[in-house]
């Protein structure tokens, strides 16, 4: 497995969940990591809890934003240098989920950060990672990307189909320049997104979610790989029966 020691890393919806989990496990293998997020309070609580070395950075960013999104990328060019591995983890979902009782305004909000944000990111990152033929990206789509299910409603299960479709559409393109495009399909994870469903999630169903550690490990497995294995999509899903 290649060594992550020394590798660069910055993740988007970083402050929290799944992103703040990948955050982790790639500081914890010697990345220098970077995160991104709309808030940044959060961001700023989330590095100042890695004790770890090197330090974990962070910089506020609207990845729907073009423009916040520019900003980002020169930042990191001048904190971390090189990207080397691009993890995409920004993601929102709304309460009123059906076509009946969504509206065109929350639409619009979820196309543009879970879909429109990544590619944003793959835009700014891709011209660095062509000049060094080498490079990572990590889209965190959802299980609602390959099924569209009431549970995810309709403007999130679109935009995960969107970014479904960005990330292998661009795997493709980009392979000739030895970047490397996976898309992770999680099924439920317990993270603050679960605030925004429809009804109140049960403790006892959280409890038998993956963890954000989990959806992480994967992430690292990914960037351990040696450069001639490329893994296109992956689905990680709860053990419980109840989840399909």
């Amino acid at each position: 497995m290649t060594s992550l020691a020394g590798k660069t890393a910055l993740i988007t919806g970083g402050g929290t969940g799944i992103g703040w989990g990948t955050a982790v496990a790639l500081a914890q293998e010697g990345c220098r990591v970077a995160i991104s997020g709309r808030r940044e309070d959060v961001l700023e609580a989330a590095a100042r809890s890695w004790t770890g070395t090197p330090p974990i950075l962070y910089h506020a960013c609207d990845v729907g934003v073009r423009a916040d999104v520019k900003r980002l990328f020169a930042w990191a060019a001048e904190k971390l240098g090189p990207i080397d591995i691009l993890v995409n983890s920004a993601g929102v979902n709304i309460k009123q989920r059906m076509m009946g009782n969504m509206l065109p305004e929350e639409w619009d909000r979820v196309l543009t950060i879970n879909a429109t944000g990544v590619y944003n990111c793959m835009y700014e990152v891709l011209p660095q990672m062509r000049e060094r033929k080498d490079g990572l990206i990590v889209n965190i789509s959802s299980i609602s990307g390959r099924r569209a299910a009431a549970l995810g409603g309709v403007a999130y299960n679109a935009s995960k189909f969107a970014v479904a479709a960005l990330g292998i559409s661009v795997a493709n393109e980009e392979i000739a320049n030895n970047i490397r495009v996976t898309n992770i399909y999680p099924g439920e994870v317990d993270t603050p997104i679960l605030e925004h469903r429809p009804v109140a999630v049960t403790d006892e169903r959280r409890a038998k979610m993956l963890l954000p550690e989990d959806v992480a490990a994967m992430v690292v497995a990914l960037a351990k790989l040696p450069p001639r294995a490329h893994v296109p999509e992956l689905i990680i899903k709860p053990t419980s029966a109840e989840f399909v």
